[in-house]
């Protein structure tokens, strides 16, 4: 079974721009790169025979060299990520880079999800309405079609396309993805011994409890 990761390099202005109104432009990608490292760690040391990065950006310094990396595909994001699923080309879990909280042993519980008896796909909901994970069997043309990203409903709207595809769907346990200010202080006190904790720590000192 593979793990793919999306992700993209955490430059300031660009990475995690929701949180820049509390943490400022390179606070938001330091919390990016910080996020990225902990979902790297995690990938690390979870039982998948494989792991594909599917990067935007130079990965020069910031994708571990053990990783295979191919660059996103242009387009949407819908198109990004149907392209990744194309590079990835079969059984697989997909995550990004939003939730620093996972770890090895999760990634492990979702793939033995995956392998369960008459389940064709799994999906972890988050807490925003969105999904941090999906996985299959093997690339399903028209996967994100009529899906919108980023909304509070995208998870929903996932699962009604993987219903319509005709695949038996096995839901993840709900994780609370890093997107506005008031998710780093949550998600940091989740898992206090990552690089992400310690990040968020530093700088929710310097901008104070407003964003808490």
């Amino acid at each position: 079974m593979h793990l793919l990761v999306v992700a993209k390099r955490p430059l300031p202005g660009l990475a995690k721009t929701r949180l820049m109104p509390a943490f400022g432009a390179d606070g938001a990608a330091e919390l990016a790169a910080a996020a990225l490292a902990d979902t790297f760690d995690a990938v690390r040391g979870c039982l998948a025979d494989r792991v594909l990065v599917s990067f935007e950006g130079d990965p020069t310094g910031i994708v571990p060299t053990d990783f295979e990396v191919v660059p996103q595909r242009p387009g949407s994001f819908q198109e990004r990520l149907a392209g990744a699923w194309d590079d990835v080309g079969g059984p697989a879990l997909q995550i990004g880079m939003d939730t620093p909280q996972l770890t090895a042993a999760d990634l492990d519980a979702a793939l033995l999800e995956l392998t369960a008896p008459h389940t064709d796909a799994v999906l972890g909901p988050a807490a925003d309405g969105g999904w941090w994970a999906l996985g299959l069997h093997e690339p399903e043309p028209g996967l994100f079609d009529g899906v919108p990203m980023s909304q509070t409903d995208t998870g929903d709207h996932q699962r009604r396309r993987l219903t319509e595809l005709g695949l038996a769907t096995t839901l993840l346990p709900v994780l609370r993805d890093v997107d506005e200010p008031a998710d780093v202080a949550i998600v940091a006190a989740t898992a206090p011994h990552t690089r992400f904790a310690e990040v968020a720590s530093r700088l929710l000192a310097t901008v104070g409890e407003g964003v808490r």
